[in-house]
């Protein structure tokens, strides 16, 4: 009899084989969802925010794991190792180069992770607005990571400044209140504080050279230091431009017939910070910048007034007006009379 002992084995190797080509289909597919899911980790955190600028900053000797959890505390990685691993696996942790960055939300991981390869850029680009005040500042720029808030302050509350508009000023820690110009700055990524307040002078000098103001204000009987608190005032109550020489002749026509200037703004900066309304105890406020209790102008600037506002001193709109109050859409209604300012204040809402 004959035997043939072909089909058990056979089959058995089949078994094997497809069990092989089930595994490595299983595993291929499992590494293809991996490498999807991986590289759906590095895709920019939000699109939309192409135009947001987040300044980022490595010490000297920072870990990988450092650098990866402060980019996902700053809204550029998806996840607190996300940029870790990628370093890891793409052997660059040991390349990253300490300083100053200047990222988006909208930017993918590997762009990011390039950049920090390549070592900090040239310029670092910063705005001031116009209307900021020192607190502001000191804030915006710490936030940023741009200066040491300690340094900083202490260089602007007491550091020495060699511009021939600052030697008439108070000897106070509000001295370079109002004068530090709101402008767009570029700086390097080793740019120091010091320098920084230096390029911010030198630009609101630029600009009395241009307005030729030091003359103009003789004109207008005011010293520089009363010309821009003045403006530092109109620049915190006008919103519309047009307005702001009305603005700045109604504060002039104040001053010269001994009136209390009432100044919500002045309110504000002594409190010394910003609220939504104003209250009537607010105005108890013991401060000599309270100018519903004090007489004349307060002792310097309340913000840093730009172009538009230190040219509305100069150049103010002669009007007979004494009040004017703000409108839904920042524009203001301006009164002759105190019954009038009250019909205007009665025909907005919220006062």
């Amino acid at each position: 009899m004959k035997h043939i002992y072909t089909k058990g084995p056979a089959g058995s190797r089949g078994k094997y084989v497809r069990a092989l080509i089930v595994l490595t289909v299983l595993l291929a597919g499992t590494a293809v969802l991996g490498k999807l899911y991986f590289d759906a980790l590095l895709t920019p955190v939000d699109p939309s925010k192409k135009d947001s600028e987040v300044v980022f900053v490595i010490p000297p000797n920072a870990p990988g794991t450092y650098v990866s959890q402060k980019l996902y505390e700053a809204g550029l990685a998806r996840g607190p190792e996300v940029f870790n691993l990628y370093a890891r696996y793409h052997g660059i942790t040991g390349q990253l180069k300490p300083g100053k960055y200047i990222f988006n939300p909208g930017q993918p991981l590997e762009e990011i992770a390039a950049s920090l390869v390549a070592g900090p850029p040239d310029t670092i680009t910063f705005t001031v607005p116009e209307g900021y005040d020192l607190r502001h500042l000191e804030d915006m720029l710490a936030d940023k990571g741009l200066v040491e808030r300690e340094k900083f302050v202490r260089l602007v509350t007491g550091g020495k400044f060699n511009y021939p508009f600052l030697k008439e000023l108070p000897g106070d820690e509000r001295q370079l209140e109002g004068y530090l110009f709101p402008d767009t700055y570029h700086i390097g990524s080793k740019t120091t504080e010091e320098e920084i307040i230096n390029m911010m002078l030198q630009r609101f000098a630029g600009e009395l050279v241009k307005l030729n103001y030091l003359e103009k204000i003789q004109s207008v009987g005011m010293t520089l230091h009363e010309a821009v608190t003045l403006a530092s005032m109109v620049e915190r109550e006008a919103r519309v431009d047009s307005e702001r020489p009305v603005i700045a002749g109604v504060m002039m026509n104040r001053l010269h017939k001994g009136m209390k200037l009432q100044i919500d703004a002045t309110i504000l900066y002594a409190l010394g910070g910003h609220r939504e309304k104003i209250y009537y105890k607010d105005l108890e406020v013991d401060s000599p910048y309270n100018t519903y209790r004090y007489y004349g102008l307060p002792p310097g600037p309340i913000a840093f007034p730009g172009e538009a506002s230190l040219k509305a001193v100069i150049n103010p709109t002669t009007t007979d007006y004494l009040y004017y109050v703000a409108k839904p859409d920042g524009s203001h209604a301006f009164a002759r009379t105190l019954a009038e300012h009250n019909a205007n204040k009665a025909m907005v809402p919220g006062n």
